[in-house]
């Protein structure tokens, strides 16, 4: 299946390349000549990934693949939330907004869970959702040399940060790679005649 990616994140496409090999060809926005701007202005997280698929698969006119993804702190009433690609202008910049607005939150009030809702939109219309979420807390510094976005701060269980592991061990514990499982095998099914 032949699948355009809403999204212009080079690390959304590495991640998302890795988790759909052998059941989608995944291309840009570029590879099939658009360049579109949809406004991610959804309550939330399923709202904005469906505006954002039904809007490619209808110009390219082929099914599309969007998420909607963020960051949910327990702490700060699930802020980021749905903003959290625009909590401020640049990877550097969140996270030093995040810590700023955790400081002293104590060690058992950092809670948080990354979120991701996958939408699969046909063009003429059809719709396929898929959600994976997962559950840490909110380092007090960035660690690790891996990943984007808020990784450095999201500390899993084992103690380790998002960061901190390889695209493998990331793809099996993460938000993205369980909605991406879950979507992979909705995936599978429609593939088949």
């Amino acid at each position: 299946m032949r699948v355009v990616l809403a999204s212009q994140n080079a690390g959304k496409l590495r991640e998302f390349s890795t988790l759909f090999e052998g059941v989608a060809t995944l291309l840009t926005p570029a590879e099939v000549g658009l360049h579109l701007d949809i406004e991610e202005s959804g309550a939330s997280f399923a709202e904005n990934a469906e505006r954002k698929a039904q809007a490619f698969a209808e110009a390219s006119k082929l099914p599309s693949l969007a998420d909607d993804s963020g960051l949910c702190v327990d702490a700060l009433q699930g802020r980021p939330g749905v903003h959290s690609a625009r909590y401020a202008s640049s990877d550097a910049e969140r996270i030093a907004r995040l810590l700023d607005e955790l400081k002293g939150c104590p060690e058992g009030q950092r809670a948080a869970h990354f979120a991701c809702v996958l939408c699969l939109a046909f063009p003429g219309g059809g719709v396929v959702f898929s959600e994976g979420v997962c559950h840490g807390r909110i380092a007090y510094a960035p660690r690790g040399p891996h990943g984007f976005g808020y990784d450095p701060l999201f500390e899993l269980p084992t103690g380790k940060t998002m960061a901190e592991l390889t695209r493998e061990e990331k793809a099996e514990v993460s938000h993205r790679g369980l909605a991406a499982r879950h979507m992979r095998a909705q995936m599978e099914v429609l593939g088949k005649p």
